[in-house]
């Protein structure tokens, strides 16, 4: 099937190489921002645009991976002349409806992964959480997503929003703890490599225990004495709130 990519970030590139690499005709990319689009059209070698009015009017599938608050606004302007179409956007958060009232085959494909754009990632062990607005629909997005995944799973935009939720909290402010310790080792001019060993063994340990049993150090135990030393180390008072609030948590929710 021919497909358009609409956005052409990070998600975008890692999904299109994935949907052409399993034999998927990518055969344009559009996006805002010429010299992202032209980026990533190299890499699939097609075509891209910049302008709206120039999508293929051509493809059976759309592929919406932008910015949440753009996907209504790009489906007013493309959906309406493409009726027999299949429009999908990638997002977490956003309901299935979005595109209701523009298209009338449409759905969801929400990869759950953290992509950078120049970053390898293998897509086969990656969960795909589909739906469909019709069955045909349904089907369509459920064979592209089993032609790259191997955990194809349904999930309502109910649901997904619960689980864009925890996947926020799983990778993108664990991905900021990690970014405040590189502050606090670079102050003292400490490799972050050195703590590599510590990360993975934190990942290991909760894909055989529940992230609560793994839970160890001073506030599990809300050893005071030891946060207050420790608090009085941090430089800024946001980054101590941060430490505060995180101590209350875990001690509350060890006991």
């Amino acid at each position: 099937m021919k497909i358009v990519f609409i956005g052409s970030g990070n998600l975008a590139t890692h999904l299109s190489l994935a949907l052409q690499a399993a034999g998927e005709e990518i055969t344009q990319v559009f996006s805002r921002t010429e010299e992202h689009a032209k980026e990533l059209a190299v890499r699939l070698g097609c075509s891209y645009t910049t302008d709206i009015d120039e999508i293929d009017k051509k493809a059976q599938i759309y592929i919406f991976s932008v910015k949440d608050d753009a996907i209504s606004k790009i489906a007013a302007a493309v959906c309406s002349d493409r009726p027999d179409a299949l429009f999908i956007h990638t997002a977490g958060s956003v309901s299935m409806e979005v595109f209701k009232g523009y298209a009338s085959h449409y759905g969801v494909l929400y990869p759950m992964q953290t992509f950078s754009k120049h970053r390898h990632v293998d897509f086969r062990p990656i969960p795909c959480f589909i739906e469909g607005s019709d069955e045909q629909a349904l089907a369509t997005i459920r064979t592209l997503s089993e032609n790259i995944s191997d955990h194809v799973v349904d999930c309502d935009s109910e649901k997904r929003k619960k689980m864009h939720l925890a996947a926020v909290f799983a990778c993108n402010l664990t991905n900021h703890c990690y970014r405040l310790a590189e502050r606090v080792l670079q102050e003292e001019q400490i490799d972050w490599h050195l703590f590599l060993p510590l990360i993975d063994e934190t990942a290991k340990k909760v894909s055989e225990m529940s992230p609560k049993d793994a839970q160890t150090g001073p506030m599990v135990r809300y050893d005071v004495e030891v946060m207050n030393r420790q608090l009085a180390l941090l430089p800024d008072e946001r980054t101590r709130e941060i430490y505060r609030l995180m101590a209350e948590s875990i001690h509350a929710d060890s006991t």
